[in-house]
């Protein structure tokens, strides 16, 4: 009976919390050479800052969004162990 519960309870928190989308390789361009793509806590120019991505590097993506207040587009990204937030504008398809 218990075990009947506690699959019920993960079935409930399972559909609360959407799926992240499946990773997406991306490369960073569009920027001047020699420059970086800051990946920020939310997705907000005015977010703090996680990490820095030089041009030309690789990172996944794990879907976007343009639900922002500027309402620029922003994908979910992943590059080394830092996550967070990158215009995608800057990301091209790998």
């Amino acid at each position: 009976m218990h075990r009947r519960y506690l699959l019920a309870a993960a079935a409930l928190l399972a559909g609360a919390f959407p799926a992240l989308a499946a990773p997406e390789p991306f490369r960073v361009e569009g920027l001047p050479r020699g420059g970086f793509l800051t990946i920020r806590e939310a997705p907000d120019a005015d977010s703090a800052a996680v990490e820095t991505v030089p041009v030309g590097r690789r990172l996944l993506g794990f879907g976007c969004t343009n639900e922002t207040p500027s309402g620029n587009t922003w994908c979910r990204v992943k590059f080394g162990r830092s996550v967070g937030w990158a215009r995608r504008r800057y990301l091209t398809p790998d």
